[in-house]
């Protein structure tokens, strides 16, 4: 994979064993810099680190836990300083609110929410001894737009949404910056899994079709990278045009079609 910006030190990448977090590391590993792959899924991250070559490695974090983070941010001594963290793991389900339990709810939401803001508390001391870096957090387009079925999914992205921005103000004195990415809809596993292995119909939406996991990798080496410098506090969606509002229909006429001739 060919890319433009450099990544230097190393990337610390949550959810990374498969889908758009596997995507990002093996974009991370071809920009040049070292990259924790950083998930429960062993298996699939272990073979993925492999496949990626000596300057990835397969950290086991669940990021509900404290004691998980302390242990991933610990970086192999013969590896450059932590640089960068992006917060990409997450889970899924739709439920009508009326649906929803407090079990359901808070089980997504460890994982949402409260993984990101433990990954921020212990990555920043590793980021301000390296003199700064970069923390993406993976929101959703549900951060954007209310979705019909996703009460709890949307708090939590929306509340990763508030942190970002926190964050970012909290910590740009020590040039630690804090961005927030909005994919969707994206063709990965976890988004087939909410529908039963099959994806749903997104015609509906601007380019008329789902994204692919490598494609929400160019925002992402870009906030990771040098490039973006003199940005922080800022949001970019990755939808495909799903959140500036609905395609018209495929049988909708344009209004140039009612006549011989194009607009001017």
């Amino acid at each position: 994979m060919e890319t433009s910006h450099l990544i230097e030190g190393t990337v610390l990448v949550t959810g990374a064993s498969r889908g758009q977090g596997a995507a990002e590391a093996q974009a991370f590993v071809a920009a040049g810099a070292h990259v924790l792959i950083a998930d429960v899924l062993e298996e699939e991250g272990s073979q993925l680190a492999d496949a990626l070559g000596e300057r990835a490695r397969f950290v086991r974090l669940d990021v509900r836990s404290p004691a998980a983070w302390e242990a991933a941010v610990d970086v192999p001594h013969s590896w450059p300083p932590l640089r960068v963290l992006v917060n990409n793991a997450g889970v899924h389900h739709a439920l009508p609110i009326e649906f929803e339990t407090a079990e359901s709810a808070m089980g997504l939401w460890e994982v949402n929410l409260l993984g990101p803001l433990l990954g921020i508390k212990h990555v920043t001391p590793k980021l301000r001894d390296a003199g700064g870096g970069s923390i993406i957090n993976v929101a959703s387009a549900a951060a954007l737009i209310g979705l019909a079925f996703h009460g709890a999914y949307g708090a939590s992205k929306w509340g990763l949404r508030g942190l970002s921005r926190t964050a970012a103000i909290e910590l740009g004195r020590d040039r630690i910056r804090v961005n927030c990415i909005f994919p969707g809809p994206f063709d990965t596993p976890m988004a087939r899994g909410a529908n039963d292995g099959a994806l749903p119909d997104f015609s509906h939406i601007p380019l008329g079709r789902v994204g692919h996991a490598d494609e929400v990798t160019g925002a992402v080496l870009f906030l990771a990278s040098d490039a973006s410098g003199f940005v922080t506090g800022a949001e970019f969606a990755v939808d495909g045009g799903l959140t500036a509002g609905p395609a018209p229909r495929a049988d909708q006429p344009r209004m140039w079609d009612r006549s011989d001739s194009p607009p001017p």
